[in-house]
């Protein structure tokens, strides 16, 4: 066999140095012209799939609390199961209610969330700041008043709830006192106790109701404590505006009634439980998120949405079989009357605890007057923490 000679080596890598050159060269041109898409292929193909809206949540407590957060959290999904790939959600739990918030709000802007929804009253402040620093990206805070140019407030109507938490309270206990654990005594909790206050005392007007206030928004250990409290102080059906199930398993392991609050808390304490009045903050929140996607979005002073009945936000759910038929058919009214505008819950006369008159025969309450509420109606014992 002939071993080629040097000549023949070089000239035969030569050959194969040229060939991929060749090669190479044609690969470059291609990158540089991709070829064109057929005539039947659709234009939106040609363009990229857009990235995700990324949406984050701060939540209060944990989602499990099966209250307040967990109804947040169900809406969350909501909107996860509405708009499928065009959203990314995430969310953290147990967010204080103190300068920590600050510091999530900005991590959630910083990992490229453009809608950050803040959940309890005591994010305002920290929103407010992270709103200013971070003008591309879009706020909306829960319960709150305060709004920027890239920050907007919502609420839900949950004295509606506890209203008609009242209707059925007040025709079912039988010692005539109701209690009420409140958590922090600002106007929306105020309301509330007084709103169960005003339908107890539409079947019964001589009805009394106590409130114990734990200063929090989710400790089960106090809310049983001040549930105990209560129901030592003759109360045979509780309500409370705190974000736990403790109120209901503490009637329900005395032989009390209650009542659910933000979620349906049924299977928490069943021989206790009389309703739950529930929060839906789906459609709220389904609609803020098409907002954004459609480039509709819009924030600013005055820029506040509160929800209730009638948009299909708040409910009482779950009433028990042992309500009274009466009761059952006076709350269908109240829903009715609720859901079309004909009944109105905060209507003179109504005198407040100490006697004076704060709405007029006729006179209904609107939104300024009920988000400034800071008194207890007649018909509430007890002296109102930082009350005159």
């Amino acid at each position: 066999m002939n071993r080629p000679s040097s000549r023949q080596l070089l000239q035969w890598a030569g050959g194969v140095g040229l060939a991929a050159a060749l090669v190479a060269c044609g690969k470059k041109e291609e990158a540089a012209a991709p070829a064109a898409l057929p005539a039947s292929a659709p234009a939106s193909a040609a363009a990229a799939k857009p990235e995700p809206l990324k949406i984050a949540f701060a939540y209060v407590g944990p989602v499990g609390d099966g209250g307040w957060t967990y109804a947040h959290d169900n809406a969350r999904k909501a909107v996860e199961k509405e708009f499928g790939d065009r959203v990314a959600t995430t969310f953290v739990e147990k967010v204080p209610e103190a300068a920590d918030a600050e510091r999530v709000f900005r991590d959630m802007a910083g990992q490229g969330n453009k809608l950050i929804f803040g959940t309890t009253f005591g994010y305002m402040e920290s929103m407010l700041k992270v709103a200013q620093d971070t003008p591309d990206v879009k706020f909306e805070h829960a319960t709150g008043y305060k709004q920027a140019a890239n920050l907007r407030t919502y609420d839900s109507r949950t004295y509606e709830g506890a209203y008609m938490a009242g209707v059925i309270a007040g025709r079912v206990s039988k010692t005539g006192v109701l209690g009420v654990v409140g958590s922090i005594p600002i106007p929306e909790v105020i309301r509330n106790i007084n709103s169960f206050t005003l339908g107890a005392q539409a079947g019964n007007p001589k009805i009394k109701v106590k409130v114990v206030w734990v200063n929090k928004w989710f400790d089960p250990p106090q809310e049983s404590e001040a549930a105990q409290t209560l129901i030592n102080g003759g109360a045979d059906v509780l309500m409370q505006n705190t974000d736990s199930s403790a109120v209901l398993q503490t009637a329900e392991k005395n032989g009390k009634f209650a009542f659910g609050w933000d979620s349906d808390m049924t299977a928490y304490g069943p021989k206790a439980h009389l309703g739950s009045a529930v929060i839906n903050w789906a459609p709220y929140y389904i609609s803020a998120v098409r907002e954004v996607l459609d480039g509709k979005w819009q924030a600013g002073p005055g820029k506040h949405s509160w929800w209730g009945v009638k948009e299909g936000a708040i409910d009482l759910v779950s009433v028990a079989d042992t309500v009274p038929a009466e009761a059952k058919a006076e709350l269908e009214k109240v829903k009715a009357g609720l859901k079309d505008g004909s009944f109105v819950i905060w209507k003179g006369p109504l005198l407040a605890q100490d006697g004076h008159e704060v709405l007029k025969k006729g006179e209904a309450a609107d939104d300024k007057f009920l988000s400034g509420i800071n008194f207890y109606l007649k018909g509430v014992d007890g002296k109102l923490p930082g009350g005159k």
